[in-house]
């Protein structure tokens, strides 16, 4: 399969007044591609994710989905990616099968009777499908939320740590099914987490962002040892306290 830029985001930036959430990002990513977003709170993570998404306007810069500006082709775009995160919400009011019905119609999915029941089997939710999501505990909410993000078969996933609520087993579990999803379809990932264990096992490339700017980049399993750390945990944990440099 060859591979294709997915997403493509040039020279980002995001103010807020007088401070730079993001400041002047780019990087890429490709089909059959996971990378990870790493850095602590506040280093615009989730504003990158906002922009990327559309929900936040940036200041600067362009970003590039498919091979179109999001700036002309966003409702065409929309179609083609989706996202989940511990943050973001569903219909309470509605059950499992109900809140899977009701965004595999928005998204146009055409084979909603053999897609759900699949989709119930692959998280574990077929004992919830006649739950109502305001009922769910926060692992199940997030398994939810990973089915709804791949109803529609999207060809870039947007995850803002996607399995913060999940147990060690369900975790190891939802992430192997969406490394197997990529491997299937050939996607693009772009990945946040806190979790640097679920980030080696899961990321191609990694992008440590500090400050709004991308401090270091590369490969997750060899990164660490290139700036003299042990582990990944450790170069986090190096970036968070020297959020300017490494030297």
């Amino acid at each position: 399969m060859t591979e294709k830029i997915i997403l493509q985001v040039t020279n980002l930036i995001k103010e807020y007044k007088d401070v730079k959430a993001v400041n002047n990002i780019s990087f890429n990513i490709k089909s059959g591609q996971i990378v990870g977003l790493l850095g602590p709170n506040g280093a615009g993570k989730t504003t990158t994710i906002s922009m990327i998404l559309g929900i936040t306007e940036p200041s600067g810069g362009d970003i590039s989905i498919f091979g179109k500006s999001i700036k002309e082709g966003r409702s065409e775009i929309n179609n083609d990616m989706n996202f989940a995160a511990v943050y973001s919400h569903l219909p309470n009011n509605l059950t499992v099968k109900q809140n899977l019905q009701v965004f595999g119609l928005l998204y146009g999915v055409k084979n909603l009777k053999e897609k759900i029941p699949q989709l119930l089997k692959d998280f574990t939710l077929e004992k919830f499908a006649d739950t109502k999501a305001g009922l769910l505990s926060s692992g199940e909410i997030s398994r939810l939320n990973l089915a709804k993000a791949i109803i529609n078969e999207p060809k870039l996933l947007l995850l803002d740590e996607p399995t913060a609520s999940l147990d060690p087993h369900s975790a190891d579990i939802v992430r192997e099914l969406i490394k197997e999803y990529v491997k299937k379809k050939g996607i693009a990932i772009l990945w946040t987490s806190h979790n640097m264990k679920e980030i080696e096992l899961a990321c191609d490339e990694v992008l440590f962002l500090s400050h709004g700017n991308i401090l270091l980049s590369g490969d997750p399993k060899v990164l660490p040892a290139k700036y003299g750390k042990k582990d990944l945990e450790e170069l986090f944990i190096t970036v968070a306290r020297e959020p300017l440099t490494l030297s």
